[in-house]
């Protein structure tokens, strides 16, 4: 599967040149031209690296790392003109993960997104992590992270909800649901995938979030990102 990588820069021409790069290296990419906007899409697209332009219009990169870091560890590449050590220490202590001067040399930007994806893809794999704008799933820890407090589920809800999670905007049937979390062998029926939703979304209520568990009647249910 290709890494998704959000670019987020008001100048044009350097975005559609980052795109050229990273489409070249076979890297699924988007692009937004202020800071609100790739906020906005990072919040849609989940992407898994966000390289980050520091002065834009709307809102810096600077604030846009804030925010990011509030829900997600995803990792940061900041790209600027700025080449001040103030700038770079600022922008590693606000959470990015690396920090590229414009101009810079098409090979060693490559190398050096290719570098942090492999290191961050890797230590998200082992932690079983999902985020989404308000909510965090780890499944290596069973922890759930909603609107900034750790909620309290039983291991069987954790796993119903990560496994939706992690495959968002696709329908799966109650009988898919109990082969892919409860097993081949269990013995239940359709109903304890309803009763394990329903809790779920009990605890998960807040009609302001991007994401809900969407029932499809007659058929299952799905992961709904809007």
């Amino acid at each position: 599967m290709k890494a998704k990588v959000l670019v987020v820069d008001d100048d044009p021409n350097i975005s559609d040149l980052v795109r050229l790069y990273l489409e070249k290296e076979a890297y699924d990419v988007k692009t937004a031209s202020d800071g609100k906007k790739g906020l906005d899409l990072f919040y849609q697209w989940t992407p898994d690296l966000i390289i980050l332009d520091v002065m834009m219009p709307q809102m810096d990169g600077w604030e846009v790392s804030k925010q990011v870091r509030k829900v997600s560890s995803i990792p940061i590449i900041m790209l600027s003109a700025r080449g001040e050590t103030f700038d770079k220490v600022l922008s590693l202590e606000l959470g990015a993960d690396d920090y590229i001067v414009k101009p810079f040399e098409p090979k060693e930007f490559t190398a050096r997104v290719k570098a942090v994806l492999r290191r961050t893809m890797n230590i998200a794999a082992l932690n079983e992590e999902v985020v989404f704008s308000n909510l965090v799933i780890n499944k290596s820890n069973y922890t759930i992270v909603y609107n900034g407090k750790k909620i309290e589920m039983p291991p069987k809800e954790l796993e119903l909800l990560y496994f939706l999670a992690s495959h968002k905007n696709q329908l799966f049937t109650r009988e898919q649901l109990i082969e892919n979390v409860w097993g081949f062998d269990f013995m239940g029926d359709g109903r304890t995938v309803d009763v394990h939703i329903k809790r779920i979304r009990e605890k998960l209520s807040d009609e302001t979030s991007r994401w809900e568990i969407k029932t499809v009647w007659g058929v299952g249910y799905k992961f709904e990102v809007k």
